[in-house]
């Protein structure tokens, strides 16, 4: 499950903010269409359209870029297979008579209209469809990497991609893709089947338990069968039934920061109230509302009843968005504003004034000290880590490489970029060394020897994981220099890297450096500076 949970995470989140933005407009439109705002024949309409449009439309060219990526393939190849699958052209041709007709009088009855050699054809659409390109993606890849084993290095550069595509492509639409089409329409099916049985019950379930799964990762399981209702039945209710979850935990939020003495949870209550207005839950769950355990389990309550109202109504969503941008969203392409449109917003409502009710008179364990939260930490001086504590209860961890500094937040990684494993920062090296930030010892030295932990004496835990999805590489291109339980000094060289390879690859090299147990100190601060070399301060821990 947890493999599973990781490709899906990988192949989705670098295109979710696209495609969160791309849903915005579609629901606008679908908003000023239907308060007669805008005429769906205009020329506005049309080009708004088509931005709004532009990624579902050609989803297969997208996936095929991350899905490549995250199988450790070469991004632009995914991109090829994925606009093999949109070509027009070949779109064009299902609208003809056909040459005869596979499975006739079956579930899979299909007209074939071309061959190739004198195998049928299947043509479908492919435009926004997803497991099709991931399945050819993996596919793809493995292909990819068995030519670029036994073509000479100086003509690997255009005959592995030359017949990875003579080969991807037609087994895509020969086989692939017809398989993979027809399998999305069954899960979809039952999906629909599920739901059919029971909206109210199906509602509360996926209401109350959302927020659970996103604190598991294991939201990123469903995220692919919402993406394919929208794709083959132009709607989807698991977004509408979980569209209140982010009101329900805002409420919470504002009950926490209106009910607590303390000034650091009133001073954290407002950013994460302002990004959950806007479908960010994390800083709110993490930050707020899971620490204090009962404000967590009083919005989950909060949702679920609103889900359960949602999904009586039947409300559905037409587009992939969130927070408040995922009102325009419930409405209907074809019926406009109607009642299953009010009923969601009545719920979203009830999710937010219940979170905050709830959380408000239930109340929570108050962790009052306003004083000591008021005690901001100094500014972090930038000089060589002495890595002993000093009398602020302070603990300095060295740069484990050379290279330039970048946010956690802004690295293609839900785990690392949402501190989910603990707060630090980001590396992008430029040499292949990594160096021992600590006096301490090796806790572990991965298989694959793309990550590394670290304790150090005063008991700072440190993971150092090179580059993203790097596990793929199963150890190739990395040398280790030490073993766990091994003794180091700051400095020390831990692991040796091909950093061109790596990045030739397709292989993202930006590492993250995190204190895994965050949670056993006040606070983790990064450094501000742009560029480090190796040994140079890197974060501080507040003990």
């Amino acid at each position: 499950m947890g493999q599973f949970i990781d490709l899906i995470s990988g192949v989705f989140t670098p295109i979710l903010g696209l495609l969160a933005a791309t849903g915005m407009i579609k629901g606008f439109l679908s908003m000023f269409t239907s308060l007669e705002w805008l005429d769906p024949a205009s020329g506005t309409y049309q080009l708004l359209n088509a931005a709004g449009d532009c990624l579902f439309y050609f989803f297969p060219i997208f996936l095929g870029y991350t899905a490549m990526k995250k199988f450790g393939g070469s991004p632009f190849l995914g991109m090829a297979i994925g606009a093999s699958l949109v070509y027009p052209t070949l779109s064009g041709l299902s609208g003809g008579e056909p040459l005869y007709t596979l499975f006739a009088g079956t579930l899979f009855e299909s007209p074939i209209h071309i061959t190739f050699l004198g195998i049928p054809v299947i043509l479908m659409s492919y435009s926004s469809s997803v497991i099709p390109i991931i399945i050819a993606a993996y596919f793809g890849a493995k292909v990819e990497a068995f030519f670029k084993k036994i073509i000479p290095s100086v003509v690997r550069t255009f005959l592995t991609p030359f017949f990875t595509i003579l080969i991807v492509v037609p087994v895509t639409f020969l086989l692939i893709g017809p398989i993979a089409t027809w399998a999305s329409q069954l899960i979809g099916a039952g999906v629909s089947g599920i739901y059919d049985l029971s909206p109210l019950v199906t509602g509360i379930v996926v209401g109350g338990l959302w927020q659970v799964l996103v604190i598991f990762g294991l939201h990123w399981g469903i995220v692919p069968i919402m993406l394919l209702n929208l794709s083959t039945l132009k709607a989807d209710p698991i977004l509408a039934m979980m569209f209140a979850a982010s009101f329900a935990q805002i409420g919470a939020v504002l009950g926490v920061m209106l009910k607590t003495k303390n000034t650091k949870l009133k001073s954290l209550g407002v950013p994460a109230f302002v990004s959950g207005i806007f479908g960010v839950t994390e800083p709110a769950i993490y930050g707020l509302t899971l620490p204090l355990k009962k404000p967590f389990i009083m919005s989950c309550i909060a949702s679920a009843t609103a889900g359960g109202i949602i999904g009586f109504a039947g409300s559905k969503m037409f587009v992939f968005a969130s927070g408040i941008f995922g009102v325009p969203a419930l409405i209907s392409p074809t019926e406009g504003i109607n009642y299953e449109f009010w009923m969601a917003m009545i719920a979203t409502i009830i999710a937010f004034v219940l979170g905050f009710v709830l959380v408000y008179f239930v109340g929570f364990r108050d962790p009052a000290n306003p004083e000591a939260a008021k005690q901001a930490p100094e500014p972090v001086k930038e000089e060589k880590a002495s890595l002993e504590p000093n009398p602020n209860n302070r603990y300095e961890i060295a740069s484990p490489m050379t290279g330039e500094v970048v946010p956690l937040q802004e690295i293609n990684d839900a785990t690392f970029a949402g501190e989910h494993m603990g707060k630090g920062i980001a590396i992008r090296p430029t040499s292949g060394r990594v160096v021992s930030p600590i006096n301490g010892v090796v806790q572990t030295i991965y298989r694959t020897k793309h990550a590394i932990g670290l304790v150090d004496d005063q008991g700072v835990e440190i993971l150092i994981h090179i580059g993203q999805d790097t596990v793929q590489l199963k150890g190739q291109h990395f040398t280790a220099h030490v073993k766990d339980g091994d003794r180091v000094s700051v400095g020390d060289l831990i692991v040796e890297f091909d950093l061109q390879a790596i990045i030739e690859a397709g292989y993202e090299t930006v590492t993250p450096i995190i204190v895994t147990n965050t949670a056993d100190y006040l606070d983790v601060v990064a450094t501000t500076n742009r560029e480090v070399q190796e040994k140079d301060k890197l974060v501080t821990v507040i003990g």
